[in-house]
């Protein structure tokens, strides 16, 4: 069937199957606001947008009199970017698929965008296509490639213009946000469109639904490309695809529809901060709870860095992803592919949380119950109910439960001066 410009239609469209079987994808935020690194990646905007005296001063204190934001994008160089590297880091750290940055609100562009005259990864800066590599990289890894795109851009003179009619005109769209999508999908051929920057404009401004049209009936990509909900200044957890509804979003409880949690390790900024301190960090047992909790609840975890002006991921982000790798190496079985299972944690508590794949359910559990037994109450066993633990040699040992469901006898783990690490996952089989 061949889908129609309009939300009704679009809608209808199945989401390819490669996305819910992913669940853990890794998200980069890379751009000219990596120079100052300071604050967050809508430093253009704090500073010139809305004047900001702790911007100002910044500048002020760092930078010649007279510094312009485009003054930053020749010192955004890109010398020590290895996109193997990226990509064997990306896959130790158990991403099925990556989302680049393309092009933030500031409008540069991380690759020769024709439309997009000197304020591109290629004419300045770096001088290398950034998304073109880091894609050839991430396919010989066998890594899905997402883009990330923003609709406005916060200082164009034509989304100004256009915005000043109440956006009744619509030059920005066509001479410079248009040409740019057709480009990205018909140049990389993505397997995700991760669109953004949609707020302020409607989708009469945006025509929003005539480029999903092309997409979905048309494009190279056309069977296998996923889309999130950004796409006008109505759709979020509307319309589009999958749904990422806000940044940092849980919805607390299962959900009909496809979603996805966009998180970052950086929990005050998306892009690189040179002054970020370690407090501020998610850690590892955050992360992997953050995980568990998403895809119990039927979503996929989008897992955020910011790499240096240089390109280099921060060794801190890269022993974050890794130990994320290490906790998949063990337990992705109860993670990717599955589903949700009739219940998704445990009403006495939110420390166990539930997946399934097939007739065999997963519980993992965020905390070592101090007595080695776990408790569970959900699932209902039987004679032939066999339990087995993730990276565990054996079976284990259980009894049902006095009131109801089951009790684990945990192996005995020795006594260590450390804090246990975060997530263990049973498998139970022959429970109900």
């Amino acid at each position: 069937p061949r889908y129609r410009p309009d939300w009704a239609s679009l809608d209808a469209r199945p989401l390819p199957a490669w996305f819910d079987q992913a669940k853990v994808g890794v998200f980069v935020h890379w751009g000219v606001f990596s120079v100052p690194a300071w604050g967050s990646e809508w430093f253009w905007w704090h500073w010139r947008g809305e004047h900001r005296a702790d911007y100002e001063s910044f500048v002020q204190r760092r930078y010649p009199p007279g510094t312009t934001y485009t003054d930053f994008a020749p010192r955004f160089t890109a010398h020590d970017f290895q996109p193997r590297e990226w990509a064997q880091l990306f896959r130790r750290a158990g991403a099925r698929y990556v989302v680049l940055t393309t092009k933030h609100h500031e409008g540069f562009t991380n690759w020769g965008s024709p439309v997009s005259w000197n304020w591109n990864s290629l004419d300045t800066g770096p001088h290398r296509d950034l998304v073109g590599e880091l894609g050839e990289a991430l396919r010989e890894s066998n890594i899905r490639y997402g883009l990330y795109h923003s609709l406005l851009e916060w200082f164009n003179p034509l989304y100004l213009a256009d915005k000043e009619s109440g956006f009744k005109t619509q030059n920005f769209v066509l001479k410079k946000t248009m040409p740019e999508l057709y480009d990205l999908v018909l140049k990389y051929k993505p397997d995700l469109i991760w669109s953004d920057g949609d707020w302020e404009a409607p989708e009469s401004y945006w025509n929003s639904t005539s480029f999903l049209a092309w997409l979905y009936n048309d494009s190279p990509v056309k069977d296998t490309v996923v889309v999130n909900d950004r796409w006008c200044n109505n759709c979020s957890c509307r319309h589009g695809g999958y749904y990422n509804c806000a940044d940092k979003y849980k919805p607390g409880t299962l959900t009909t529809h496809k979603w996805e949690m966009c998180s970052s390790i950086d929990k005050r900024s998306w892009g690189y901060r040179s002054n970020m301190s370690i407090a501020e960090l998610m850690d590892e047992a955050s992360i992997i709870e953050e995980l568990v909790q998403t895809v119990s609840l039927g979503g996929n975890y989008l897992l955020n860095v910011g790499p240096t002006k240089e390109g280099v991921i921060a060794p801190i982000f890269q022993e974050r992803l890794l130990a994320l790798g290490r906790w998949l190496d063990i337990n992705g079985e109860a993670i990717y592919e599955s589903k949700p299972w009739r219940v998704q944690m445990e009403n006495s508590t939110d420390m166990v949380w539930y997946t399934s794949k097939g007739p065999a359910v997963y519980a993992i559990f965020l905390t070592w119950p101090q007595d080695n037994v776990l408790e569970l109450s959900s699932p209902t066993p039987s004679p032939a109910t066999q339990v087995t633990m993730l990276g565990f040699a054996g079976t284990l040992e259980w009894q049902k439960s006095p009131s109801e469901g089951l009790r684990v006898t945990l192996p005995c783990v020795p006594p260590s001066p450390l804090p246990p690490p975060s997530g263990w996952a049973v498998k139970l089989e022959g429970v109900k």
